[in-house]
Order: C-alpha cells, then structure tokens, then sequence
C-alpha cells in the first residue's frame, strides 16, 4: 500500500442480509407510499424504519437512544444509502417517525406490508395463529382518567399501560399486551395489536379474529388456545373456521375427559402415527353442541403428557401425605372449647386438601389448668380413592373442538398436528423477549410511542422468521445442508446461527473502491440460497 493510500475498514456482518430481506419484502417502498418523502429530510422515513431494523435484528441489545452509535463502525452507506451519516439517525428523528407512522395507522401498516409477503412469496395460509404476551415496563406511565376506555380492537385512542396477567411473572410493574397472529408456513406474522395492559384474552380473541377476517381477504382456519372458546366468542366467529382448545372448566369436557374410553391401536396404526409425528398419542371422536354450535370435540391422550402428569400426581400425593400429618400432630395439640368447634375446625381442614381427607377417630374430653372443660381431637388421614382415580384418569387428555363438520371435516390427525403448531406465536414471543433483541429498549414514555415499538420488533420478527423460511425452503429443494453448530448438515438452520456465522465480515474501502472482506465460499454458498437482494450488500450482483 502506498503512503497516499487511504483506507477505510467498516464492518457488515449479517447485516448485509438483513437489508436484502428489508428490501425483498418491500417495507421501503411500502412506508414510502403511505408517509411521502420530505425534500428537506436528511434522512427520511423509510431509511430510518430500515436501519431501526437493522438495530433490531443486530443482536447487540443496543437501546435504540444508542442507536447512532449502533452504526459508528457499520457500512452505513451501503446499507442505507449513499450520504446516509451515523448522526442523521437521533432519538429526535426517531421519535418523529414513530408519531408518524402511529398516525397513519399500524395495524393497516402492517396488514398491507403483510399482504405484499403473502403475495411474493407464495405463503400457504391455509392455518392462523393467534396467541397474546405481555412486555413489562418500568416508569410510572400515568393514564388520562379521561380517555374513552370503551374496549375497540381498532382503537381511538393509545393503549392504557397498567398492571395485568403478567406472563413475566413480574405482577408488581404495568405492562402492554402484543397479541400476534402467525402462519404455519414459516410462523410469519400475520397481524400484530398492541392492547391494554390489564386486557383479558378471553374478552378480545373473539373480536381480534372477527376484525382480523374484515381485513385480510383469504380464507383461513383460525387455530387458537382454550381462551377463545367460550360460549360469547363462538357466537362471534360463528361464519370463520376455527380449530381451539376446549378449558376443563366446561362441566361436559370434564365429564368426557373422566368417563371416555380410547381404545388401543395397533402395532401398524402406530408405526403410522410415528411417521407423521404422532408417536404415542389415541384419540376419540365425538359430535357436540356447545354455544348453540355444531362441533367435533376430539378427546386426545398423549402417552408422553400422561407419563409425566401420572409422575406429578405421585409427587402430589407425598406433599400432601407429608401435609396431612403435620396437620395431625397439631390438631392433636389443639384445645378446644366445644366438640362442634373441634369438627368445624377439622372441616375446614378438610377442604383445603384435595387428595386426602382426615376421619375424626375420637374426641377426648378434658380439664384444663384453669379448671374448664377442654376437648381434643385425634384423627387419622385416608386417600380420596375416586379423585385420586379421576386425576389418574385425565392424565395425559386434552380436548380440541372445531367447527368443521360434515362436508368441510377435518382428519384427526390434521387437527392434533395443526394445533401442536400452535407454538408459532410462542416462538415468536421468546424471539421478541430474548436478551439479544431490543425488547428492553422501552424507554419512551408514551403509549403512543409504545404502541410503535411493538409495530417495529413485529416488523423485525416478519423480517427474520420470513428469511429463515426462505433459506431453510432453498436447502431443501437442492438437498444440501449447512454445518450448524455441532458441526453436522442440517437443512433447517436458525437464521440467528447463520448471523453468528457471518461475523468478521468487513468492507475494506481503499482510494475510493469498495471490497468485500472474509466472504468465504460457505458464506457465499448460504447467500445463493437467500432472495437476491441480499446478495448486493456483499457486492455478489
């Protein structure tokens, strides 16, 4: 090199991917047409919600008031543009873009991204999920008493944040619910909604679906946990397809979970329930009306659950053997002034427990110090045998419902495996909650901006989970794997392993010309396998 030389080394990492898929869904262009470009911008909206993306799926947990700092040492202007400068990208300019976007309207935001992904890359629909989760929040957040309160799926005003259900575990912070509607092609989001923090599922999924159904124009079969199905939410979603957990709360489904015989299949019927990843599960049919609604309740006992639920039972049955003769000895001990406060005592003993019952053997009448009249009880404990056969019974049994019958019915086997899905959203709620993703990053103090920030970490997982789809559907149509972490071929990688894998990436900048560093021919082979697009970011095109 010589001494007038100049050089300039910037890193790209997996970023280059992530602004190909950014560019191969369309996001730009689509936030583009909705917000308008201001001329006296120095950088506009659309380049901001990319490189908010970008932040996001960086993996650094960076807070987003760090953002510029975020892509001090990145390739800035071949991810986002030429002129694009690190300290264009400030909390002021963020925040500006998140009260736009919020004004135009998230939900329809997303939706009309979603419907263009859908479209281009041939997303089987034929399955939704929706699941809720809630974000905790530190800070005060107070809420105009004012606000219309009215519950709306498509709300007027911004989400209250306020203590709820927290699934966090942190009961004592407020929080914000995101409920999230996924497919089972790829588990690609399909709606996102922000809802109050104290919002109950089982008041909003019927009503999330319904407006869900209003807005996306293909037909699809909604698959959803025991917090739909009640008798107010099947009357809302009586003209839509649905598959859903039937809650042990229903007298009836708790009736068929205790009395159902399933009869044991054969060696053959299992070797074929084994190939279609139904090892160990039996099931039976049965027609009901629940709600005024004709549905196949199915009655499903997995050998596997029952194990582990008989186990459970076991570890019960000592708790509260070793329960019932702690409270033994101090019953024994206990005085008291009259026979019918002794058994009144041992009653309400008797229902705190629910596997054991303790008799009363005999009452012993004595004097105390003070020369009165004392009684004192002596009692042994006995197993419940029916609860206990009961519990032994239902181990391992579940029902589903659904409400295809007749000509639209589905096998049973379809409506285990598509529940069993049912982890998309779940799966996408730990990607959204894990300390590599900027979850924690809730440091703006409006609900409006809140509401935001969950409408951009869903436009990160979209961004994610749809270019794992993409590569893991390449792999398998050539047949060829990639080392994962073991060091073993595998055609189903996680997109976050294949981001490890392209670290110590750089772009080396000399007199002008860009190259790219350490692009070694596994990482070339991973890119070929990705849309185009991302092929650009590491000058292949």
């Amino acid at each position: 090199m010589s001494p007038t030389s100049k050089a300039e080394i910037k890193n790209i990492d997996h970023l280059g991917i992530v602004a190909g898929l950014i560019d191969e869904i369309g996001i730009v262009e689509t936030i583009n047409s909705k917000l308008g470009i201001d001329p006296r911008e120095k950088i506009s909206a659309r380049i901001l919600v990319k490189a908010i993306i970008i932040n996001g799926l960086g993996f650094v947990s960076r807070p987003l008031y760090l953002f510029s700092q975020f892509f001090e040492d990145k390739g800035i202007e071949i991810l986002l543009g030429e002129g694009v400068k690190s300290d264009y990208i400030n909390d002021d300019k963020i925040g500006r873009v998140m009260d736009k976007l919020y004004k135009y309207g998230l939900n329809n935001l997303f939706i009309e991204i979603v419907l263009s992904v859908i479209k281009k890359f041939n997303i089987d629909t034929k399955y939704s999920h929706l699941d809720a989760t809630s974000f905790h929040l530190h800070g005060e957040y107070k809420t105009d008493k004012n606000k219309d309160k009215e519950e709306k799926i498509i709300k007027e005003r911004p989400i209250i944040i306020t203590k709820g259900y927290s699934r966090d575990h942190r009961p004592d912070l407020k929080q914000v619910v995101l409920d999230l509607i996924t497919s089972s092609d790829g588990d690609i989001p399909l709606l996102m909604r922000a809802g109050d923090g104290n919002e109950a599922d089982k008041a909003v999924f019927g009503k999330i679906l319904v407006e869900f159904k209003k807005q996306i124009v293909f037909d699809s079969i909604m698959v959803c946990d025991s917090a739909l199905y009640s008798q107010e939410n099947l009357k809302l979603i009586e003209h839509l397809k649905w598959i859903s957990r039937v809650p042990m709360t229903i007298k009836k489904a708790q009736e068929l979970v205790e009395s159902v015989e399933i009869e044991e299949i054969s060696a053959e019927e299992r070797e074929k329930r084994a190939s279609q990843n139904l090892d160990g599960y039996k099931w039976k049919e049965e027609i009901v009306n629940y709600g005024g609604i004709k549905q196949v309740w199915l009655i499903v006992e997995s050998q596997k659950r029952k194990d582990s639920d008989l186990e459970k039972l076991d570890k019960k049955l000592k708790k509260e053997k070793d329960k019932v003769e702690k409270l033994l000895k101090e019953l024994k001990k206990e005085d008291f002034e009259t026979p019918e406060q002794a058994r009144y005592k041992l009653k309400g003993i008797n229902k705190k427990l629910k596997l054991f019952e303790i008799k009363e053997v005999k009452l012993i009448e004595s004097i105390s110090k003070d020369k009165k009249i004392i009684y004192k009880m002596e009692g042994v404990g006995y197993e419940k045998p029916e609860e206990i056969e009961i519990q032994r019974k239902e181990a391992g049994r579940f029902i589903l419902a659904t409400n295809l019958v007749d000509e639209n019915k589905l096998e049973p086997e379809e409506i285990i495996t598509t529940y069993k899905n049912q982890q998309s959203c779940e799966i996408g709620f730990r990607f959204l909650k894990g300390p590599l993703f900027f979850a924690d990053s809730f440091f703006v103090e409006n609900p409006e901006r809140i509401e935001t920030m969950l409408f951009l970490m869903s436009l990160c997982l979209l961004v994610y989970n749809l270019g794992q789809r993409e590569l893991r559907n390449s792999l398998k149509r050539i047949k060829i794997g990639i080392k994962n972490q073991l060091g073993k071929l595998t055609i189903c990688p996680t997109l976050r392993w294949v981001f490890q894998c392209f670290q110590g990436i750089h772009l080396l900048t000399l007199n002008g010309i860009n190259q790219i560093i350490n692009l070694t021919s596994e990482r070339h082979f991973i890119l070929n396998c990705l849309p185009s697009s991302c092929q650009k970011y590491y000058l292949l095109s």
